[in-house]
């Protein structure tokens, strides 16, 4: 099944209690919460309350958006098992990660291996738990394409890793498409944006080519969560006219 909703860092400057508001003045399914800000790393207390606020509010815990880098924990000082503990507490069913810190292209063999590990003693700590681990599909990363994601999810050989996808700016509709289908069997949530003329633009604008996406997204098994990400001018109103358009996308 495929839910709707919202990630919050989309809104760095509301509070939990704004984003719940406004989230449930739309009708749509749940929330991603961000790790950076809104749902700290390592803030049990935080990570409870939210998680309240949310489903007091009828709404989903669709994951935990971590800032963790596979491979960085050291260097950036974020423990994973902090990062755990929170989403437990959060009750997220998957944690977003980064998959390193820098591309694909830069990525020699060492830094691959070091990812490779990484993942699997972090997917194996969360397995317990129930959660999954879920790559980001982002540029200065080894899931900055759908083929060094598939070289990365199938090196690792892990059943619980899962990958977000969304559009890549620099890629036509025909390459996003093929890329998408080869991520698919591995594919968790979706971030749902519009990007056009060098700028975020309101997301009714690219429904045609996002049903087309969502028509592809739709034949991979298992529930996913659909979100908004990005919101031109960062304007809470926006939002509110581009959750219309992803329900329309998506239901």
């Amino acid at each position: 099944m495929m839910y709707t909703g919202l990630v919050s860092i989309t809104f760095r400057k509301l509070s939990p209690q704004e984003i719940i508001a406004l989230v449930a003045k739309t009708g749509l399914d749940g929330i991603e919460w961000g790790g950076d800000l809104h749902v700290p790393h390592g803030n049990i207390e935080r990570a409870r309350e939210v998680y309240k606020m949310t489903a007091d509010a009828g709404l989903k815990v669709a994951a935990y958006g971590s800032y963790y880098h596979v491979g960085c924990e050291e260097q950036e000082g974020i423990s994973f098992r902090g990062v755990l503990d929170t989403a437990v507490e959060l009750k997220a069913p998957t944690i977003r990660v980064w998959a390193g810190n820098r591309s694909s292209q830069e990525a020699d063999g060492d830094w691959w291996e070091k990812v490779v590990n990484e993942t699997s003693r972090i997917s194996e700590m969360a397995r317990g738990t129930g959660i999954t681990i879920s790559f980001e599909y982002h540029p200065s990363t080894l899931t900055d394409t759908a083929e060094s994601t598939l070289r990365l999810i199938k090196t690792v050989k892990r059943d619980n890793i899962a990958s977000y996808w969304q559009p890549t700016f620099d890629l036509d509709f025909k390459r996003q498409i093929e890329g998408l289908k080869q991520v698919l069997p591995w594919i968790g949530n979706t971030h749902v944006f519009w990007w056009d003329r060098n700028k975020i633009q309101p997301l009714a604008d690219g429904m045609d080519t996002w049903k087309k996406y969502i028509e592809v997204i739709r034949t991979a098994k298992g529930d996913r969560f659909c979100m908004v990400e990005f919101v031109r001018n960062d304007d809470p109103d926006q939002f509110l006219k581009d959750a219309v358009a992803l329900k329309q996308i998506v239901l």
